[in-house]
């Protein structure tokens, strides 16, 4: 039986807060879950502005309202996500179950791999609609603003694919663990239950074997001839 499933130790060690800490997975996702608080943040604080005649406010880029809408709604879903991933993270030692420990790594794969494919649009219409924007207020007031939102998307596309790597490597070595013939401890139905000391087997004496009962009278007089009764 191996000593790991999908990348981490069976259940039942200590969890060491320095080593998780030090982990380049969990390194990464703490990175995402920072780039997707300044995406999000920075478009909702700086990236409306008023026009000069009047009080509606328009988004930054090209007064693109989708841009500004999509980077902000993926951001957060970024943010939640990344939340419970590390959560789950933290608590995957523990699960005993392997079938349990696959959905996860699963859902980390998919859900990574899927994200990176939304920071990639939304940095390509970002950044396509910041260079076409041509208001003088929106340059000069917001362009620090609006270069951080691009520069970070961009960023997230980076993080978010190393994201999607480490969890493909992960869900190859459960694979390549259970074709090497990895038994779940919660499944395996199959070895026999093991012999204690504390109680021997009974010897198996046979008919050759036999021993007087211990209950035999000591004092029983052999059987004399057969006399008949007087009358």
């Amino acid at each position: 039986m191996e000593s790991s499933a999908y990348g981490a130790s069976l259940a039942g060690g200590d969890f060491d807060l320095i080593r998780f800490i030090m982990k380049p997975q969990t390194i990464v996702r703490f990175l995402c879950w920072l780039f997707s608080i300044i995406v999000f943040a920075t478009i909702t604080g700086e990236g409306y502005v008023n026009e000069s005649s009047g009080t509606e406010t328009h988004c930054i880029f090209n007064k693109n309202d989708s841009a500004c809408s999509f980077g902000v709604g993926i951001g957060i879903l970024a943010f939640l996500a990344c939340v419970i991933f590390i959560v789950l993270d933290a608590f995957f030692p523990n699960i005993s179950n392997a079938n349990e420990r696959k959905y996860i790594v699963i859902g980390d794969l998919g859900f990574s791999g899927v994200w990176t494919f939304f920071w990639f649009i939304s940095f390509c219409l970002i950044a396509n609609q910041w260079s076409k924007t041509t208001e003088e207020v929106a340059i000069v007031n917001t362009g620090d603003a609006a270069r951080a939102v691009v520069t970070f998307s961009f960023f997230s596309i980076v993080t978010w694919a190393l994201l999607t790597i480490f969890a493909y490597m992960r869900y190859r070595e459960g694979v390549n663990e259970f074709d090497q013939g990895y038994t779940d401890p919660a499944n395996d139905h199959n070895t026999p239950y093991p012999a204690s000391s504390a109680y021997p087997p009974y010897p198996n004496t046979g008919p050759q074997g036999y021993q007087q009962s211990p209950f035999t009278p000591q004092n029983q007089e052999p059987p004399g001839p057969y006399q008949p009764p007087s009358y």
